[in-house]
């Protein structure tokens, strides 16, 4: 059974490698169940994954594309088919209909295409393949998401019925709407539509004259709405006939569900496949990102990467088009455990971290980044300890930690694991510490287990020399420049470069001849790691600063945004009373413009001042009273918008001229019109077709009319189909 605790996954940044995947999922349901991928606990469901993975992938580089699996979740349809006596709403139908047209499309094509896609055919195998409800839904429900009519012989009748009574009621109003308009009755706008109906607009004095329903008023009180009192009779009957018509849709619709109830389980398993389809095919398009395959999985106690990269580190570099350093490692029975010492920045942790990291994505059924030709076993655990391991949450010391890691290692240590650890032995005083992480380590090596350390103390070097299953390791620099080469070599140790970097920075060559004599006497008097600890606590709080000053310029830019968004809104304001204001004067200019014209027909003065006199009335009505200060600011401050208005018009018509004077100075080639191209006039909307063309003039078509127009005011729409 195998077992890969959270710590090594965090360690190894495993969480990140499934956000990456998650990404590629085209569905909710796929990036979370994406997010929950872990090692596989049996070899035989692992190998299962990793073929379907694989597969998947190839599809990508063959003739034969998988469908599309993207669906709606149908969860809560699920769980409504469970409980009696509910049923499902359209839009549900429809979801149910397309997860059924999309689940049988891939597993039919798998089938027949089984020669490529052997795992993938299997795992869909047990699913059937049926258009019943498919073929259901869709006689019920058309493609618009409306129940058909002939979904049942009453719901045809019933739509009859009601396309019947709609008719009547149009005809009612409208002879009422020309009897009440011919006694003049009716506003100006004649008709409104209140809930769903048509109604009269009546002028309020005339309300008492025309019978009907009163449905509402307007602002003013000047009109009110009023529906005639020959539609009421025909608007009952159609309350009826559509209550009617919903209680027959709910009829059908509980009709179907209940048919579709007994298909539940087969529904459940539509829904599960496509998620493991959409999981299956993330992971498939995070392998080809990074060019990631399938190696062989060997039986024997044995690892060989070739060419392997990190791949957190590869996609990182790949998108600043950056190089990224392949490793090639080899782990196996008289190679058990290899120790990578060396200067830091040199690649010893993220040489560590690779060969853990793809390991555990592996055994997790994603493909890897190596060379076709590499070859991987499978472990029962992989232990690490890896990064900082100070616990806050136990106020436990870097060592402290450490030895209780080293306590769990010698708990799960076996021949069947892989363990990992950076830095090992560092945390306490170096020849103490030191000779406790090598009888760890001889612990670890007589209990036939795979690892990887990488360290900076020479007794483990040593120890690596001495015993003949371990091997030292290290990461070339250049011995010249001090720069690291990022590359593994097998076989010998590596250098700190302690007194050549100190040369390299300067120091004089007299002081580090007296710190080398003080080493040759055994009197360490500092521990390298202080200079480390305290490069990082600069670091950390530069970082602080610069985070600090960040979130003071975020606030102060959220004020300014602030103000900057209540000032608009002020101005916003502004505009909608001035543009009120405006509405309300051309209104009064059409009231006054329809009297003129009444007065110049019938010469009726008193008429005439009877309507204005009656008008200021109504107006008047609705002013308040106001100081003449007040007066006077309202004044000021509906000038000060004007002004705002007219410059911002003036800006826009400068910009439209502009448009204009370049669209004048480069005309485009007009088109040659020809008989049954559609065309409409310059800066005209209705659109017509030429029956004739005579003299530098066409006869235009537009239906119900025909006019003959100059070839230069027509601008072409659609030219006629070539046969």
């Amino acid at each position: 059974m195998i077992h890969i605790n959270e710590k090594t996954l965090q360690d190894l940044e495993f969480p990140t490698v499934l956000y990456q995947v998650s990404e590629y999922c085209i569905t909710p349901l796929g990036n979370e169940k994406a997010l929950q991928i872990s090692p596989y606990r049996t070899k035989e469901e692992l190998m299962d994954s990793l073929q379907l993975t694989n597969e998947y992938l190839s599809s990508f580089y063959n003739d034969n594309r998988i469908p599309n699996h993207s669906f709606d979740t149908i969860e809560k349809e699920i769980k409504l088919l469970k409980i009696e006596n509910t049923y499902l709403e359209v839009f549900s139908l429809r979801k149910i209909a397309a997860i059924s047209v999309t689940s049988n499309e891939i597993i039919t094509f798998l089938k027949k295409f089984e020669e490529y896609y052997p795992g993938l055919s299997s795992y869909a195998s047990h699913i059937e393949v049926t258009k019943i409800i498919i073929e259901k839904i869709n006689g019920i429900v058309d493609r618009f998401g409306d129940i058909k009519n002939s979904a049942s012989p009453l719901l045809a009748d019933l739509r009859q019925s009601i396309n019947n009574v709609k008719g009547k009621i149009n005809q009612s109003f409208v002879t009422a709407l020309n009897t009440y308009h011919g006694l003049d009755y009716l506003d100006d706008i004649r008709e409104s539509v209140i809930e769903n109906r048509r109604v009269l607009a009546v002028k309020s004095m005339y309300r008492r004259k025309v019978k009907g329903n009163i449905m509402g008023s307007s602002k003013t009180g000047s009109i009110v709405y009023m529906e005639p009192e020959a539609t009421l009779q025909y608007t009952r009957e159609l309350n009826n006939l559509e209550y009617e018509e919903k209680e027959e849709i709910i009829r059908i619709l509980k009709e179907v569900t209940n048919f579709i109830r007994p298909f539940t389980g087969l529904l459940k398993k539509y829904l599960d496949f496509l998620i493991e389809i959409d999981v299956i095919s993330a992971k498939a398009k995070y392998a080809q990102s990074m060019n990631a395959i399938l190696p062989e999985i060997t039986e024997a106690r044995s690892m060989f990467i070739r060419d392997a990269y990190h791949p957190l580190l590869y996609l990182t570099n790949k998108a600043k088009k950056a190089e990224t350093f392949p490793q090639t490692i080899t782990l196996e029975e008289d190679k058990r455990i290899i120790v990578i010492s060396g200067p830091n920045a040199g690649g010893k942790s993220i040489t560590l971290k690779t060969v853990g990291l793809l390991q555990v994505m592996l055994q997790s059924g994603l493909l890897i980044p190596v060379h076709e030709r590499s070859s991987i076993c499978l472990f029962d655990r992989i232990l690490s300890d890896i990064g900082d391991n100070q616990s806050i949450e136990n106020h436990l010391s870097t060592y402290s930690y450490r030895l209780k890691q080293m306590n769990y290692f010698l708990k799960k240590c076996n021949r069947n694991t892989l363990f990992l650890i950076d830095e090992f032995g560092t945390g306490s005083d170096p020849e103490l510490g030191g000779a406790l992480a090598e009888t760890f380590l001889e612990e670890f090596y007589h209990r036939e287990a795979f690892g990887i350390i990488t360290t900076h103390y020479s007794n483990l070097k040593i120890l690596a020399n001495e015993l003949p299953h371990m091997l030292n390791a290290n990461m070339l620099f250049d011995e010249r420049t001090l720069e690291p080469l990022f590359k593994l070599v097998i076989g010998q140790a590596g250098s700190s470069f302690t007194f050549e970097v100190a040369q390299k920075n300067g120091i004089p060559y007299g002081l580090i001849n007296r710190a080398k004599k003080k080493i040759e006497r055994s009197k360490v008097r500092f521990d390298a790691t202080i200079a480390k600890l305290q490069k990082e606590r600069s670091k950390l709080e530069k970082t602080g600063q610069s985070l600090k000053l960040n979130e003071k310029k975020k606030i102060e830019e959220a004020d300014r945004l602030e103000e900057i968004n209540s000032k608009i809104q002020k101005k916003l304001e502004s505009y909608q009373e001035l543009y009120d204001s405006n509405q309300r004067l051309i209104y009064l200019g059409q009231k006054v413009n329809d009297l003129a014209e009444k007065y110049f027909e019938n010469k009726q003065k008193r008429d005439l001042m009877g309507e204005l006199f009656k008008m200021v009335q109504i107006e008047n009505s609705k002013r308040k009273k106001v100081s003449p200060k007040e007066k006077k600011a309202v004044k000021a401050k509906e000038k000060q918008v004007k002004q705002e208005v007219e410059q911002a018009v003036t800006v826009i018509r400068e910009k439209k001229k502009e448009v204009k004077k370049k669209a004048i100075e480069r005309p485009k080639p007009k088109p040659i019109l020809k008989i049954g191209d559609r065309v409409r006039m310059n800066d005209g909307r209705a659109i017509g077709s030429i029956d004739k063309i005579e003299k530098n003039k066409a006869i235009v078509n537009y239906g119900i009319f025909t006019t003959n127009v100059s070839l230069d005011e027509l601008e072409l729409v659609e030219a006629v189909k070539k046969n």
